[in-house]
């Protein structure tokens, strides 16, 4: 029995191997070699066993943008100023941000939390503003959240999870590329070397200045990182704390979960760390320029489905390769098998 604190230890259902199975062999009757659709069969058959059916759809897509603000950005690690953060939420509103048309394009329910922007935003059509903080402490000085904070912006992410086919969880955080690395060079046991990168496009001194800070930031926290939920309060964010109990909760749903780009890697991660079940209901969208992006895929036994280069975040490489999986799906589904088409095995 869980109290309502440490409700994300809870377990996910588990995927019933008989629809696997099933797929399976109906993946292996239909009118093409098999195996010769790669990837998107593995997509289907997943499908199958999450919905507990040989005929999956993903038609009903959920898109919801996490937003917070980052101490760790007054040291300068990010190429944009502070007040893009704030700026991006009401360009996320007015639909002219990259996920915005992308969620249109899918017809997807969308929204936009403000986790903890650092300005007080006013209420808006299509907006959940209920910030934890006015942005987290920098943590290169100390811890980015208090425990409670951090639990907190967890709930506020779970409250999130509505019934659906697939959930995404995008993010929006000046900063929060210096939190991911952070997280990843902890969980991963890298250094920053390895997992700090460009972000939004730092140049070679920036990102040594980067670099510098994130390995002192992981020696003052050292003796109080334990575990991941203790790797996410120091050194994560509002909003990726937001995504990790938003994975959480749509696996314990059992909705599966897309999951986009280097930051929300970051959570997908913490969120398996604290809860191994998780990892059977997340999927990956695609492996971002950002060098520990992969590590942290391999770390989960995970592969991307695209790889196209992309590092803008908000969601934006997940929705991308939801027409992918619906393809995948109407490939399973109206493919003739060689005894309805009357074709020689």
């Amino acid at each position: 029995m869980h109290t309502n604190s440490d409700w994300f230890y809870s377990d996910c259902p588990k995927i019933d191997e008989q629809w696997l199975d099933q797929a399976r062999r109906h993946q292996n009757s239909l009118t093409k070699p098999p195996g010769s659709l790669g990837k998107l069969e593995a997509l289907a058959i997943n499908f199958c066993g999450w919905q507990s059916t040989l005929k999956p759809t993903c038609d009903q897509v959920q898109i919801t943008v996490f937003a917070g603000d980052h101490g760790i950005a007054q040291q300068g690690v990010s190429a944009f100023p502070q007040a893009v953060t704030a700026q991006m939420v009401l360009n996320f509103l007015a639909g002219g941000a990259a996920i915005s048309v992308l969620a249109k394009q899918l017809k997807a329910q969308f929204n936009v939390v403000n986790c903890g922007v650092a300005e007080a935003l006013s209420d808006a059509p299509g907006l959940v503003n209920d910030p934890i903080a006015l942005g987290t402490q920098d943590f290169s000085l100390r811890p980015a959240m208090t425990h409670e904070q951090c639990l907190a912006a967890m709930a506020l992410g779970a409250a999130q999870v509505h019934d659906s086919q697939l959930f995404i969880g995008g993010e929006m955080g000046i900063g929060n590329t210096s939190a991911a690395s952070a997280i990843f060079s902890v969980l991963l046991n890298q250094s920053a070397m390895a997992t700090v990168g460009p972000g939004t496009g730092l140049q070679k001194d920036g990102i040594s200045q980067k670099q510098r800070l994130i390995e002192q930031s992981i020696e003052l926290h050292k003796s109080d990182i334990h575990n991941a939920l203790d790797a996410l309060r120091c050194l994560g964010g509002f909003e990726i704390a937001a995504l990790v109990g938003a994975y959480i909760r749509s696996a314990q749903r059992g909705i599966p979960v897309l999951v986009d780009g280097f930051i929300t890697t970051a959570a997908a991660l913490v969120a398996v760390k604290l809860n191994p079940s998780v990892r059977h209901w997340l999927l990956f969208s695609h492996q971002s320029a950002e060098p520990a992006h992969r590590a942290a895929l391999e770390s989960m036994s995970a592969r991307a489905l695209l790889a196209l280069d992309m590092r803008l975040g908000e969601g934006s490489g997940a929705a991308m390769a939801v027409p992918i999986i619906q393809s995948a799906l109407r490939l399973h589904n109206d493919m003739a098998t060689f005894q309805q088409a009357g074709v020689s095995q």
